[in-house]
């Protein structure tokens, strides 16, 4: 498994913008998917981002406004949040794929970080 740790989180006003940063404790390259996740109190945890050696992909609510990227020398993915909104306020989780596939289906993931809170207000 890959240890991953998210950070960037915070309270920002609708129509703002975070960056979240996602940090592998080994080099994923191009072997591995790596995904964003969001979870709202009360909901099932559910695919925002992915990237893989094929590409980008992205849930409908957020295409257009949140952008994913990787660092290989850094071991490092992102997620860029513009134009937020409130609906957007969830636990975000960063996510690796030994598969290298990136599929929206939470058990085609294997390793997870902890998960930073993202509020976004009114």
């Amino acid at each position: 498994q890959v240890h991953l740790v998210e950070s960037g989180g915070g309270l920002v006003q609708a129509g703002g913008s975070l960056r979240l940063s996602c940090t592998a404790s080994t080099h994923t390259g191009s072997r591995y998917g790596m995904g964003w996740f969001s979870q709202a109190p009360g909901k099932e945890r559910e695919f925002v981002a992915g990237i893989s050696w094929r590409g980008t992909y992205y849930a409908d609510s957020v295409k257009g406004r949140f952008t994913i990227s990787k660092d290989n020398a850094k071991n490092m993915v992102y997620l860029q949040m513009n134009s937020l909104k409130p609906e957007d306020t969830a636990v975000y989780y960063c996510a690796a794929a030994r598969t290298g596939w990136v599929n929206p289906k939470t058990s085609d993931w294997d390793s997870w970080g902890q998960g930073t809170q993202v509020t976004v207000s009114s």
